[in-house]
């Protein structure tokens, strides 16, 4: 990715009152970069600002909660996308994770005031406080059917909820570090874990067991993600028979960002690394775009796409900036991202520009959640944004 397109972080406020102003440049690498700004001549009754630009820009479209900004002479374009709301109320410090349940109706999040909580997305009023882990929760996610939470603590503890009542009836225990990634396999008979201590542990919830160590890799596994192998992969053939209390682990692979510059994949059956890509920096996320092709997020900004069946080269390598990349989902025919920097984008193969969720200054969003036609980002300033995804 070449050039990109800059917009003052409240350009949503600003332009939405009559002579109002916000700037915008256009960063070109090994170029002068080319600045500009834009303004609000008027609002029209509809509620949507007239907004026109310096010479060295173009405004396409403009929307209540949208702005689509051209740079000609770089031949780029970015849309712009306001939250539709944010919940400033759901926690007192930074939201460091979230997820969103299946039907879309609850939100549970984590947060630096030691706080996990379970939220309705309609308002954001708190339904119920999870409380049970010791220090800081890393990682919060629903089980499939969405009345469950799974959770990863500082304290070294996976643990799972009840919706309903905020029971936790399972911990599981056995990392010697704290958990900084989770994934469901399949329904949720079983789940995965990765920590600092360097190892996946898959377990059984059930029998609130440890099944099996997948992979060892001697540093920190900063992010996991199980997807479905082609079938042109070769995972191997477990050592052991598995136990009848692991299900749905067959034909699946593993993926794990770690922090010494790998990106790799293991059979999650048979334990069997089946490629380890490097790259320049620490990976932290990671995700599954197809049975194909897969996403690693780094440390120096790079989102590196992969193709499992050759990894030797990337299919490509998509740098917005210098910032830490902290998570990646698949979204429609291609992804979203999040970065340190406050950037957050939608990349998609049919769209020939790039649409930015905007709002947050600076401050890091931790995490991107997708239900439906919505997203939901949780950053360092506390805010959980909400973004109304329909019309892209």
């Amino acid at each position: 990715m070449s050039a990109r397109i800059y917009l003052q972080s409240d350009w949503a406020h600003n332009l939405r009152k009559a002579e109002g102003e916000a700037w915008i440049s256009c960063k070109i690498p090994g170029k002068p970069t080319i600045y500009g700004t834009l303004k609000c001549e008027s609002v029209g009754p509809d509620g949507i600002p007239d907004i026109t630009s310096s010479e060295e820009f173009s405004v396409l479209e403009v929307t209540k909660k949208s702005l689509h900004i051209s740079c000609p002479a770089e031949n780029v374009s970015s849309r712009f996308l306001s939250p539709y709301t944010g919940f400033s109320r759901v926690h007192q410090k930074s939201v460091t994770c979230l997820d969103v349940s299946c039907g879309g109706g609850l939100g549970v999040s984590t947060s630096t005031d030691g706080s996990m909580k379970i939220w309705q997305t309609n308002n954001g009023e708190t339904r119920r406080v999870l409380e049970g882990h010791i220090y800081d929760v890393n990682c919060c996610m629903f089980f499939p059917s969405g009345m469950v939470v799974l959770s990863g603590g500082m304290d070294a503890q996976v643990k799972i909820w009840s919706v309903e009542d905020a029971s936790c009836p399972v911990t599981f225990r056995g990392h010697k570090a704290g958990i900084l990634d989770l994934a469901v396999v399949d329904r949720g008979r079983n789940v995965v874990s990765c920590s600092r201590d360097g190892t996946a542990r898959l377990w059984d919830c059930g029998k609130s067991a440890c099944l099996a160590v997948v992979a060892d890799c001697g540093v920190a596994v900063n992010g996991i993600s199980i997807g479905v192998a082609d079938n042109a992969i070769d995972l191997g053939k477990p050592e052991t028979t598995p136990s009848d209390r692991e299900v749905g682990t067959e034909g699946k692979l593993l993926l794990l960002a770690r922090e010494d510059k790998k990106l790799e994949a293991v059979s999650l059956q048979s334990r069997q690394s089946v490629f380890t890509f490097d790259g320049a920096d620490a990976f932290n996320c990671c995700t599954f775009l197809s049975s194909v092709n897969v996403l690693g997020g780094s440390q120096d900004g790079k989102i590196y796409q992969l193709d499992v069946r050759n990894t030797k080269v990337p299919v490509q390598t998509v740098s917005k900036s210098g910032a830490p990349v902290l998570s990646l989902a698949p979204f429609r025919e291609g992804f979203i991202a999040s970065q340190g920097d406050g950037t957050c984008f939608i990349l998609q193969q049919d769209l020939d520009h790039i649409v930015e969720l905007t709002d947050p200054d600076c401050d890091p969003v931790y995490k991107v959640a997708l239900s439906d036609k919505l997203a939901y980002t949780c950053c360092r300033d506390g805010i959980i944004r909400k973004y109304q995804l329909a019309d892209l």
